[in-house]
């Protein structure tokens, strides 16, 4: 149980290993030497989005959104809220369908705002609507498991 944990850098996207006591302490990377969890979603593309899901051991809540669904701008706030409230126990993290929709078919997203918790590459969980910041916490934790 005291095995380090694999943390994917948000910023240049090197894997850390942090000791799992550790983790709440807010460390930086060894790369780049900035924060690996500021309490805010980052954003997800073709570029980092496998590394982010499966290489870190901390499960990785996406919000697939689009810039012109008013539901997704409406959640927004509250995702970043669940971000400060959900980290360092999970990564929140945002993906643009509209940029990447690519990856929104690899994950057959048909409506948005589509939540999905991924766990070593595999989709453990997914939610579609908007959720407030409680619900959204609450949900990701039972789901989670």
């Amino acid at each position: 149980m005291n095995d380090p944990l694999h943390i994917v850098c948000p910023h240049c996207n090197a894997v850390n290993r942090v000791p799992r006591q550790r983790l709440g302490d807010g460390g930086a990377c060894g790369r780049c030497k900035q924060v690996l969890f500021a309490g805010k979603p980052m954003e997800l593309n073709a570029a980092n989005f496998d590394a982010h899901t499966g290489q870190s051991d901390v499960p990785v809540v996406v919000d697939f959104w689009a810039p012109w669904c008013g539901p997704c701008r409406s959640m927004a706030p509250h995702f970043e809220k669940a971000a400060s409230d959900l980290e360092p126990e999970f990564r929140l993290a945002k993906l643009n369908t509209e940029d990447e929709q690519a990856l929104a078919a690899r994950f057959n997203i048909r409506s948005i705002p589509t939540i999905a918790i991924f766990r070593h590459r595999r989709e453990v969980a997914r939610q579609s609507g908007a959720m407030d910041s409680a619900s959204l916490a609450r949900w990701v934790r039972q789901a989670a498991g």
